[in-house]
């Protein structure tokens, strides 16, 4: 074989193998090393580790590219190029790593914060975004490519898209005011003054989504919506309880009534999923109606959505205890009289007569 035919194959093969030497190790190597990371308390090595994998038959593809074009090239002077343009795509690999890790690490630490936050995409996508931008900046310095009058040109011309994009900024804007004022947060079950109610889904860069009860989503703009009155169900905390109207008859006794029902809440709460058992339910008479005597009947539950549940059964056993112990649910009634209008015309008459 020719010198000049076995240096180019000589190069292609070390490009090659340095390829299936890193998807080997992405493939092999790294899902031992997982698994060793899986036994450890924290998730940041699992994390940093999910980001790697897979840039790695990249980053040796690019050692081997780089290794093979100096066996082929020897001193020519491309090879300079070759070396940047590999430089330039590893930090780009490099810098899509470091922002996946950074939005997964977000979004793992929100998960375990206190008050059960979850990261929103748009606080991802930001960080992605500035870790993407640093690193361009880096790649153009590495080209040799000046970063001050670019940085300059961007600056002037923020100014006509800002102008430009007024209805965009402004939902973007409203979007990070939402997620850092935490007064609306991911999971958090809310009520528009509109009367939608539903778990807020995702806060993205233009949107919010609400998902509802029957699984149906609603966008909303941010922008509109830091200027609603919103009422959230998951603040200050996601237990909250859950008021029943009850009425009993006049003929009832209202003690025996009281004690019975509260017994039926403390049972129903201690045996249906979703209800607070260490709340001790309790009621309130309210009103004498106009066929019953009105009470409240107040519960405990764990979320919004298991009041449903909760009052469900409270209900029908109740409606069963009453039945058992003799305890009067009354229909309302209504007195109505009838009036002949023959006899309202004779008694007109009658008075019409002078005496």
């Amino acid at each position: 074989m020719s010198p000049d035919l076995q240096r180019p194959l000589v190069g292609a093969g070390i490009a090659v193998g340095a390829w299936l030497l890193g998807w080997i190790v992405s493939r092999v190597l790294l899902p031992q090393i997982g698994r060793l990371f899986s036994k450890t308390r924290t998730q940041i090595d699992d994390i940093i580790l999910a980001a790697l994998r897979p840039h790695v038959p990249l980053w040796f593809l690019l050692l081997g590219i780089v290794l093979g074009t100096r066996h082929i090239m020897g001193e020519w002077r491309f090879i300079a190029w070759i070396d940047r343009a590999a430089t330039a795509l590893f930090i780009l690999s490099m810098t899509l790593a470091i922002a996946s890790v950074l939005a997964s690490l977000l979004a793992s630490s929100a998960k375990t914060w206190g008050d059960g936050t979850q990261s929103s995409s748009l606080v991802q996508n930001a960080i992605r975004i500035v870790v993407i931008s640093l690193g361009l900046l880096v790649i153009a310095s590495n080209m040799g490519i000046a970063i001050t009058p670019i940085i300059t040109a961007l600056g002037v011309g923020s100014l006509a898209v800002a102008l430009a994009l007024q209805p965009t900024l402004s939902n973007l804007f409203a979007g990070f005011q939402i997620t850092l004022a935490r007064k609306v947060r991911i999971g958090d079950y809310i009520e528009l003054e509109s009367g939608v109610k539903g778990y807020v889904a995702d806060i993205d860069w233009r949107t919010t989504q609400i998902r509802e009860l029957p699984n149906n989503l609603i966008v909303v703009p941010n922008a509109k919506l830091a200027d609603l009155i919103v009422r959230n169900y998951s603040l200050p905390v996601d237990e909250q309880s859950v008021i029943i109207p009850v009425g009993v008859s006049y003929n009832s006794d209202l003690a025996f009534v009281e004690r019975v029902t509260i017994e039926v809440a403390r049972n129903t709460i201690k045996e249906v999923n979703g209800g607070v058992v260490e709340f001790e339910p309790f009621i309130r008479y309210r009103e004498f109606g106009d066929s019953s005597i009105n009470f409240t009947m107040i519960l405990r539950v764990r979320s919004f959505a298991d009041r449903y549940v909760v009052r469900h059964e409270f209900i029908k056993r109740l409606h069963a205890r009453y039945a058992k112990e003799g305890i009067e649910i009354p229909f309302p009634q209504r007195v109505v009289t009838f009036v002949n209008p023959l006899d309202v015309a004779r008694k007109d008459d009658a008075e019409s007569v002078p005496k």
